[in-house]
């Protein structure tokens, strides 16, 4: 039963299950006299977003339509690039996106003088933790209304109630569902319960199986300057290569992932993520780091990147903490400029090739036939280092 009217409510929409399902509710189960549903673009695909107009459409409500691309690249997957931004083995992508679309949303919520804002996330899951940090962060006087958590309801019953509104229950493709953007595709989002089926071929956007893998290589060559992407086989387009590298990725069959991954609740779920461009772009950005970077440097950045990571993972992207990391991260990039050339493979890649003006390999000096280095001069530090061992053994330690 609904209350008084509360309002305008403006709704972070996707057009899944979830916020379709959170419109007739909002209206209906809560009582707001407006719902104005906020929908991003971060790469999901012209299906997902066609899909979520039409229901919108077929609710009555005018969608909030925002291209943010550009911003979720520039602004979130570079930092992640720079960062090596990996979790557990995933790229952190849905970590990020639902910040942007938070943010957005109560962005939206104060030029239309919403009095609320809300999400489908539900209960069980990390998303809350990372939207309703953005809201409060935001816009800490709206009231945030998260429906699937507070009525408890099940996959099942969400189910039941579109279609009693007349709105089948399909995805855009697949039929296990989850959540899409350029970085990463997040497959069912803790739908997998049990150690050993197989995801099935047809939930993969991008990743193609083995059997239609081409047989003869493919290189591709990456560009980069002060750590960020800024050409993959002459595309230069910020955007347009990543999704290039989803699409010649996912051809050579690279990028899928299937983990046990630790949620911020502390549950473990097994999770099953495909990400063909961020696969290659966070192994060819951390070799170009080794290659330019000291090795004081990369002790310490390994470290850094590890908490970065955890930090945007467990939804404290807007944190401080954050962005002194960032701090740090930016002062190493400086020096990670050159190209690196992959040949992508049947299910994976290997790097054949590393330029770079700012590399530290020094086969001159390094080099076992080289001459650029006096082996006798390493005789006294070796002797230094020896002695503590000669000092262990007579303590018997």
């Amino acid at each position: 039963m609904a209350s008084a009217d509360r309002g305008k409510v403006v709704l972070a929409y996707s057009g899944g299950l979830d916020s379709t399902l959170l419109i007739i509710l909002l209206r209906e189960h809560y009582g707001f006299k407006e719902v104005i549903p906020v929908l991003l673009d971060v790469g999901q695909g012209e299906e997902e977003i066609r899909l979520a107009m039409e229901r919108a459409e077929k609710l009555g409500v005018e969608v909030r339509f925002i291209d943010a691309k550009k911003e979720f690249v520039e602004n979130y997957i570079h930092r992640c690039i720079k960062a090596n931004g990996s979790y557990e083995g995933y790229p952190v992508g849905t970590s990020m996106s639902r910040v942007l679309i938070a943010l957005k949303v109560a962005e939206v919520a104060r030029e239309v003088g919403a009095t609320a804002v809300a999400h489908g996330c539900t209960g069980k899951g990390n998303d809350q933790f990372r939207m309703e940090a953005a809201f409060k962060y935001a816009a800490p006087d709206l009231e945030v209304v998260a429906p699937v958590r507070e009525l408890n309801l099940t996959r099942t019953q969400e189910e039941e109630m579109l279609k009693s509104k007349g709105i089948e229950p399909k995805r855009a493709r697949g039929k296990i569902g989850g959540d899409v953007n350029m970085w990463s595709h997040s497959i069912g989002s803790g739908q997998f319960e049990d150690l050993v089926t197989p995801c099935p071929e047809e939930e993969y956007y991008w990743v193609k199986p083995l059997r239609e893998v081409p047989d003869k290589p493919r290189e591709v060559t990456i560009t980069f300057k002060e750590g960020i992407p800024v050409d993959v086989d002459g595309i230069t387009d910020p955007v347009e290569m990543i999704f290039y590298l989803n699409r010649v990725g996912g051809e050579y069959g690279v990028g899928k992932i299937d983990i046990l991954e630790d949620g911020i609740i502390g549950f473990k779920s097994r999770e099953i993520y495909e990400a063909p461009a961020a696969t290659i772009l966070l192994q060819t950005h951390a070799d170009l780091e080794h290659l330019t970077l000291t090795k004081e440097q990369l002790r310490l950045k390994r470290e850094i990147d590890r908490l970065w990571a955890d930090m945007v993972y467990h939804g404290l992207w807007l944190h401080p903490l954050r962005k002194d990391l960032d701090a740090f991260i930016d002062s190493t990039q400086k020096w990670v400029s050159g190209k690196i050339t992959v040949r992508l493979q049947k299910g994976n890649f290997e790097i054949v090739r590393r330029e770079s003006e700012f590399s530290l390999f020094a086969p001159e000096i390094r080099g076992l036939r080289a001459k650029g280095f006096d082996q006798r001069d390493a005789t006294g530090a070796v002797r230094i280092f020896t002695l503590p061992f000669q000092l262990y053994s007579k303590k018997g330690r």
